[in-house]
């Protein structure tokens, strides 16, 4: 029910990427690729990911130098980064987290390691995609259930007003872009017109005050909306 997390993935091994891909999209997430770190900069702009999985070693341009310059932009500096590398040296080490890296794994390593490292970073991010109880106020989510519940009460929810206040929940106080919440909500590959969002932000709101309790969405004249 919960739109999957868009991971990027920057590895120019052939092997490893197909491995890393097959095993990232077992565990639910969606995978996007690069095999050269200008590439790698180019769809972020483009996709912007939840997630980057970023080796050091690329062609034309470093994955320290992609993480570098992602992290010196405002709007991609919160991307998280996993740094993989062949390179085990705790100078390597510190040199990969001071340039920005959320987190440090070195070649070779385990799958298992990497997921689970993955799904800590995207705790922090996309808390729904992990299984994570999320609240606000009174509003209660719990992701791995799929149930909502305000001021103890349950509140049935179709599946589009689910994922919506997902990513309100996620980042309340975040004003959302209609743009912004077709993106999350419905996906990239899907036409969908952005009055569409308002027709569903109204089905929400409308559940989330069936047994009382003021509209907690507020509406920001000529942005979008926001929770709280």
């Amino acid at each position: 029910m919960s739109v999957p997390a868009r991971l990027l993935l920057v590895e120019d091994e052939p092997a490893q990427r197909e491995v890393l891909v097959y095993n990232l999209t077992a565990d639910g997430h969606e995978v996007i690729t690069a095999d050269n770190g200008e590439d790698a900069l180019l769809l972020v702009e483009e996709e912007r990911p939840d997630l980057v999985i970023l080796d050091w070693m690329l062609p034309r341009l470093s994955g320290i130098e992609v993480c570098r310059r992602l992290k010196m932009r405002p709007e991609t500096r919160a991307i998280p980064i996993v740094m993989l590398s062949a390179r085990g040296e705790e100078g390597d080490r510190v040199r990969g987290l001071e340039t920005g890296a959320d987190d440090y794994v070195v070649k070779p390593f385990s799958v298992a390691e990497l997921l689970a490292r993955v799904r800590v970073q995207l705790r922090r991010v996309r808390p729904s995609t992990v299984g994570a109880v999320l609240e606000v106020g009174d509003l209660v989510l719990d992701a791995e259930s799929h149930r909502v519940h305000r001021a103890g009460v349950a509140v049935k929810l179709a599946p589009t007003e689910y994922r919506l206040l997902s990513a309100f929940m996620e980042r309340a106080g975040r004003v959302w872009t209609r743009e912004a919440l077709l993106d999350r909500v419905w996906g990239r590959d899907i036409y969908v017109d952005a009055r569409t969002v308002d027709v569903h932000v109204g089905r929400l709101r409308k559940a989330l005050t069936e047994a009382g309790g003021d509209d907690p969405i507020r509406t920001v004249r000529g942005t979008g909306y926001s929770l709280g």
